[in-house]
Formats: structure tokens, sequence, C-alpha cells
């Protein structure tokens, strides 16, 4: 059966998280040597993740509910995709390397036997592949931006609504960096802007995995996995989340909420203001979320006034 728009859209949110992890991993397990392939590889793989979410995002299904050819085709190809590790990358990379040493190799030995033949017309057909090759690849560049042309610009019309509600609000967004931590790092900003309470993102994460397993009754109703059908283990899920980069959730804004007495406020584009623990005694933190305006995905930003520096 094809997934519906809710379920890609909580797979995206998986495999971003995933690829967080994974490139975290990376970068900690990669030599100074391997620092900018690593980057490089780092880069590329989190353009292959956008582009395969927005293909999903586009790609439409028949009246049957059956995928047309091209979603059955990338449903194999993930079926047999091995899983991602930094350690894989790694060896991914070293493998990379020696093909390009062997390569520059080759045709050094070749451009040296060339030298050595008599010179004389001689058609290149391997410049002739590569032309040929790319200008379909060219030609295919040309035909998606065309296609794209004609989709509305999702990131643009996410950003103009928040500015417009920033602006009656009079709020403005101050950047977190997205990297996997901005909900934490949001909530930080908040408490030492608006309450004076200095918290590092780390003791964030283990405030927030300490409450949620002190209160299972309140929690353990949000750890149901749409994918297996079934509850995840509470103290595995909290050890996810006090000792990785994985992406927080409304869970982890609701522990938060309640274990600083806080209610957290959250903007977002086309829906009004979210407000969680709206009994919390102490003042509001505000956030916002974006779905579309950022590579990775989803992203918090803290919320400041707009009259302040």
């Amino acid at each position: 059966m094809s997934e519906t728009e809710d379920q890609i859209l909580s797979r995206h949110r998986k495999e971003n998280r995933d690829l967080i992890a994974t490139i975290t991993g990376l970068k900690k397990q990669a030599t100074k040597s391997k620092k900018k392939e690593v980057q490089k590889k780092c880069l590329e793989l989190e353009q292959e993740l956008k582009e395969k979410h927005e293909s999903e995002l586009k790609t439409p299904s028949d009246e049957d509910g059956v995928s047309n050819e091209k979603d059955n085709y990338g449903d194999e190809e993930e079926e047999e995709e091995e899983e991602l590790t930094p350690e894989k990358l790694l060896a991914q990379l070293e493998l990379e390397q020696k093909q390009k040493e062997a390569d520059q190799k080759a045709q050094t030995q070749q451009g040296s036997q060339q030298k050595q033949q008599p010179k004389g017309p001689k058609r290149n057909r391997q410049k002739e592949r590569l032309a040929k090759r790319a200008a379909l690849v060219e030609e295919q560049k040309e035909q998606a931006r065309q296609e794209a042309s004609l989709q509305p610009n999702l990131k643009e019309i996410e950003q103009e609504n928040i500015d417009q509600l920033c602006k009656i609000a009079k709020l403005k967004q101050y950047d977190i960096q997205p990297d996997g931590n901005c909900l934490f790092a949001s909530i930080s900003d908040q408490l030492k802007y608006r309450q004076g309470i200095e918290v590092s993102i780390k003791e964030l994460r283990v405030k927030a995995t300490d409450h949620i397993k002190s209160d299972p009754e309140t929690f353990t109703p949000y750890l149901f996995d749409e994918a297996t059908m079934s509850l995840k283990n509470i103290d595995e899920y909290c050890d996810t989340i006090a000792n990785t980069a994985a992406w927080g959730s409304d869970l982890e804004i609701l522990a938060l909420a309640k274990e600083f007495n806080s209610p957290i406020s959250i903007m977002m584009s086309g829906r009004s203001t979210l407000k969680i623990y709206e009994d919390g005694a102490n003042e509001e933190l505000k956030l916002v979320y974006y779905k579309h305006t950022y590579a990775l995905g989803e992203h918090y930003n803290s919320l400041r006034d707009s009259d302040e520096t």
C-alpha cells in the first residue's frame, strides 16, 4: 500500500534525524587529513536526502492507491539500501581516494604512451562521450528547473508568513544553528533571555529525559511508533535523546515546560500559535517552527522582542 502524506512526512523526519546522527558520528571519527573529504561527503548526503524527500512529496499516486513506476523503483532501492553508518562512509571515502589515485596513475601512464606514439589526426571518442553526457545532464537540469518554476515556492511562502506574524507580535527571529540541537538551543536561549537562567544543551537534554522517565504515565502514550504500531522502549528512547544529537519533539517541549514551570509557545506558518503547558507560572518561552525554510528539514529558532538589539 502507498504511504499517506503524514506517513511520508513522519518517515522524512526520522530519515533527517538519522542523517544528523550519522553526520555527527562521521565528523567525530574523521581524521584531520580526511576533514575536507568528509565535509564534502556530508554535503552530498544532505543534498541527496533533500532531493529524495522533495521527489517523494511531488510524486503522485493513482486513484487505486498504487504508486507509479518511479515510486516502485524507489521502494525497491530503499529495501536494498544498507544501513548508513559513519564507519561505512569512512570506508567508502578510503575506496574513493584509492580509486582517484589509481585513475590519476592510469592517466599519467596513458599520457606517457601517447607522447611516444606518432602524432596524427585521431578521433577522441572519450571526449565525445563526455560531451554527450554533459549535454544530457544539462538538458535534465533545465527540465528540472522548468518543473521547479511551476511549483509553489514553499520556503518563500513560509518565511513571508512568519515574518508577518513576527511583525504583528513585535518579535524577531533569533537564528539557531541547524545541527540537530536546534530545539534545545532555542529553549536554552529563551531561558537565558527571558528568565536569566543559563543552561546548556546537554543539561536540557538530560533534564527532559529525566522528567519523562519520572512520569511515564503522562509521556508513554507519546512514544507510539507508527512504523511498528507499537510503543517505543522509554529507557532506550531517553538514552538516545540524552546522549546523541537526535532531534527534539513535542515530547521534550512538554517535559521542559513542566520542568521549568513555564509555558512554551510555538509560532508556525499557516497555523495558530501552539501553546504548551499554559498553566506554567513563569514567563512564557517563545519559539518559531519552520517546515520548509531549512535544507535539512524541520527547524526551531528562538523569538526575541523586536525592540531588543
